[in-house]
């Protein structure tokens, strides 16, 4: 009894272009903070080929289409959370926000019709994709298992194992992603099919198990409840394939196959039952088995027709019964028992559907690993966010505490003041602070900076002035639209659609706003510090441009100094500490990737904000600490500076000090201040400024982009409505006025007079009188013409048979179609148009020449010409016209 097992074909695809659109997603959603600058172009080409040839291309039965298949799937679940492939509702208009890839597929089991071809559907899903190659992973796994050896004990086990795969496989289909597709897809991956098929590969998977145990040789009822089992799933599978929604769809084999299979393992199960009975000399339950075995056996053969031969199995049924019963007739005189009365047999579930594993192929690499999920990607975009508030905002009291202190120095004259006590001497601090300002590039290099702003800004707002205008000019185009089409015009108009893009474009004009009125902060200042600062460039220039004073020796032992100047020292401590802290702050960085990434595999969702805060305060609290202590100092430090110097001053005064070189002295320590103050802004400009160029062009890149998807759908919509327009009916024609319908008095006009009939010659009537044959010998001879003879009246009116009308001109000639006739003889009739005797006109002399296509021109019987006859009825070619 050789077994065969059902497959599943595979499902068909179309190819599409898995590299522009994702190319696209990931360089406007993963770029900019916590995103990535690789280029994955070679990895989505990677992933185009090996869908092409997993989807597109024939696979073989074997174990390496299998591998290139799983590995397909393992990728677009890889995916899944980084590159997510949607839909779009039926009222969303596409967006450059999406990746849009639209996958076609065939139903599985429809051949197809001469002029309708096989179902098939498109969707732009990633879960549908997905759905459609998991299928074909199940099918193909049922047809590696129908491929195998099963006279092998390898051959056995293989198709065991790729069988209860398929159906673990179908399952999975069945119970996590086919329900939200049921409206819309074709009939294969249906609930009902889907778990057709599983039960289908259930069965055949204990079947594979059954054959090993009898190949091994196991005992009789092991065998018995594994056929059995077996049994019921075909029963179960029978009833389920003949479902009337997709019945028609399955290969034709498969019913008869199942119903065949369910009736024959019973069979088997009640004849190994037979053998246990054997054994343990009940030969009258041995018989009433084998009888039933044999029943069994007979309808299964008939169910299954062509499709399974059992006649050996039902040749080895009927010997062993009639064997038993001659032994029993003979011998042993057993009651044989009724049917109902026989034990039970049980059931051996063995085969069972494998839960699938996650990567199906253990070689997979996943392409895209260098990309988090979208979830975690918009929560690191968060987590920086955050980090750089808490940054700035904590530089920030650094520096305005920094900047307060150097005002207060600056204002006092510290530390110059005390370094100037000789009052000719340029202070130290001014030297050193003007080698600082030209190590940095001096006035020059804030020149070149500010200079430089104005043409960053113009470009900056020239390219948000093009985003605005296109989205102006596509808004007001549906506007227009929206005006002259009224109702018709059904798509979403353009100002409720760009709100997004005007909120986000009205934030960048608010920055651009903000940061001309830094511009003109920064300009001032430099206006005021520019002469200073130009001077603290030129040391030597200096001793000329400090006005000198009375030495002030007196003071310079002084504890008022002494004092001052352990202050200054603290003053540089505070800096120093200051510079470290605040290059602590920039520099600090964790990796809570790791922790999101956590959360996301744990519970599905990511909470950024509880991760995020958590993390900030744990890296920066130390900081934010360190922060508020060096403020705190500073309070203090002030406040004894100002005291100190107050007693400097009051010594200082009395000792004769001139107060110009101390306002010189402040305004050159002033002037380095701002000279680091607009260097440091005028470089964060620059930043600021390039920086923000690139997020205006990639704004302008969206709003071309979806001004051009807008473009497309209004002419397309524009085509719809023309189309609707032209197929509408026309109205009917207005009723014509009474005036027009009827005649005088509202009576119709009377039709108009006919023209009278032509005359016919007595001759021709006679010819027209004559019966057929003679008409027939008539027809061969030229047309008689009723002509005047010699001596007859030429000129009778009243008689038009003696009528002769006067000659016609020169260039007429009406029979110019006809063959020539010779002038007649003396005593016959003169040629039409010429009088008795005259000479023959010139163009009768000789025949006209025929035309060049027509090699005989026949005669036909000219009507009588009459002079008196509407021009419209004389026509010398109306036979020939007739004809």
């Amino acid at each position: 009894m050789a077994s065969s097992f059902l497959s599943v074909p595979l499902k068909k695809s179309s190819e599409v272009d898995l590299v522009k659109p994702p190319e696209k997603f990931i360089k406007n959603t993963y770029s900019g903070p916590g995103g990535t600058q690789d280029d994955f172009v070679p990895m989505l080409k990677e992933l185009d080929k090996l869908r092409d040839s997993a989807t597109c291309k024939t696979l073989d039965r074997h174990d390496s289409s299998l591998e290139l298949i799983q590995k397909y799937y393992d990728q677009l679940c890889a995916i899944e959370a980084k590159l997510p492939i949607t839909e779009n509702q039926e009222d969303e208009p596409p967006t450059p926000y999406q990746i849009r890839v639209n996958f076609t597929w065939y139903d599985a089991f429809d051949q197809g019709m001469l002029f309708l071809g096989k179902m098939k559907k498109t969707m732009s899903s990633g879960d549908y994709e997905r759905m459609c190659v998991l299928f074909n992973i199940g099918a193909l796994m049922s047809q590696i298992a129908a491929a195998q050896n099963l006279g092998a004990d390898d051959g056995l086990k293989n198709a065991a194992k790729y069988l209860q795969q398929a159906a673990g496989v179908f399952t999975h289909i069945k119970e996590s992603m086919a329900g939200p597709f049921q409206q819309v897809v074709t009939p294969d991956l249906s609930l009902e099919m889907l778990s057709t098929l599983s039960v289908v590969m259930l069965a055949q998977a204990q079947e594979a198990i059954l054959l090993k145990s009898i190949q091994d040789k196991m005992k009789e009822v092991i065998i018995a409840k594994l056929s059995m089992q077996a049994s019921d799933l075909y029963s179960d599978a029978m009833k389920q394939a003949q479902n009337p929604h997709f019945g028609d769809l399955l290969p034709k084999e498969w019913i008869p196959t199942l119903a065949g299979k369910q009736a024959m393992y019973h069979a088997q199960a009640e004849f190994y039952m037979s053998l246990l009975a054997k054994k343990n000399k009940s030969i009258g339950e041995e018989i009433a088995r084998l009888k039933h075995a044999l029943e069994l056996a007979k309808t299964g053969s008939s169910r299954a027709g062509s499709t399974m031969d059992m006649k050996d199995f039902i040749g080895k049924l009927q010997r062993a019964h009639d064997s038993a019963d001659k032994d029993n007739n003979f011998i042993y005189h057993d009651r044989v028992p009724e049917l109902s009365n026989l034990p039970a047999i049980g059931r051996a579930v063995v085969a069972k559907a494998l839960p699938l594993s996650k990567p199906m192929n253990p070689k997979f690499t996943d392409l895209f690993e260098k990309l988090v999920p979208l979830a975690v990607h918009q929560a690191l975009t968060g987590y920086e966010a955050r980090k750089a508030d808490v940054v700035n905002r904590e530089v920030g009291r650094l520096r305005e505490a920094t900047q307060l202190m150097n005002s207060v120095l600056a204002s006092l004259n510290l530390p110059a003041a005390i370094e100037d006590l000789s009052g000719d001497n340029v202070p130290q601090s001014i030297l050193e602070k003007g080698t600082a300002i030209k190590e940095r590039g001096g006035i020059d290099k804030i020149n070149q900076l500010i200079q430089d702003l104005p043409e960053l800004l113009q470009r900056n707002k020239e390219v948000l002035d093009e985003a605005n205008r296109v989205l102006d000019e596509e808004e007001k185009t549906d506007s227009e639209l929206r005006a002259n089409f009224k109702e018709r015009w059904t798509r979403t108009a353009s100002a409720q659609l760009y709100s997004p893009l005007r909120a986000e474009g009205g934030k960048y004009q608010s920055i651009l706003d903000n940061a001309i009125h830094a511009d003109t902060i920064v300009r001032e200042k430099y206006n005021k510090h520019a002469e200073n600062i130009t001077l603290l460039c030129k040391p030597e220039d200096l001793p000329g441009k400090i006005p000198s004073s009375s030495p002030a020796a007196a003071l310079q032992g002084s504890k008022c100094v002494t004092d001052l100047r352990q202050l200054m020292e603290e003053v540089e401590t505070i800096k120093a500490e200051r510079d470290v802290i605040e290059s602590e702050i920039k520099e600090a960085k964790t990796d809570i990737s790791s922790k999101f990434l956590s959360a996301l595999a744990q519970d599905g969702v990511v909470n950024e904000e509880n991760l995020s805060v958590g993390e900030l305060d744990r890296m920066f609290g130390p900081l934010q600490k360190q922060v508020t202590e060096s403020v705190s100092r500073q309070e203090g430090l002030m406040n004894k500076i100002q005291t100190a110097n107050t007693e400097f001053c009051q010594q200082k005064q009395a000792s004769g000090s001139a107060n110009q070189r101390e306002e010189k002295l402040k305004d050159l320590a002033a002037a380095h201040d701002a000279f680091m103050e607009l260097l440091g802004n005028l470089e964060e400009g620059t930043k600021f400024y390039n920086e923000l160029l690139l997020l205006l062009v990639k704004f302008q890149t969206k709003c071309n982009d979806i001004v051009f998807a807008r473009k497309t759908e209004k002419d397309e919509h524009l085509k719809d409505l023309q189309e609707n327009i032209a197929k509408q009916p026309s109205q009917s024609a207005p009723t014509p006025p009474a005036y027009q319908a009827s005649g005088p008095g509202g009576a119709k006009p009377p039709p108009p007079a006919r023209p009278p009939p032509p005359q016919v010659q007595p001759q021709q009537q006679q010819q027209q009188q004559q019966p057929p044959a003679q008409q027939a010998a008539a027809g061969s001879q030229p047309p008689q013409l009723n002509m005047p003879q010699a001596g007859q009246p030429q000129y009778g009116y009243n008689n038009p048979q003696y009528y002769s009308p006067p000659p016609m001109p020169t260039s007429y000639n009406p029979y110019a179609t006809m063959q020539y006739q010779p002038p007649p003889q003396q005593g016959a009739a003169a040629p039409y148009g010429q009088q008795p005797g005259a000479p023959p006109y010139p163009q009768q002399q000789q025949a006209a020449p025929p035309y060049p296509q027509q090699q005989y021109a026949p005669q036909y019987p000219q009507p009588a010409y009459n002079p008196y006859a509407p021009p419209s009825q004389y026509n010398p070619y109306q036979q020939q016209q007739q004809r």
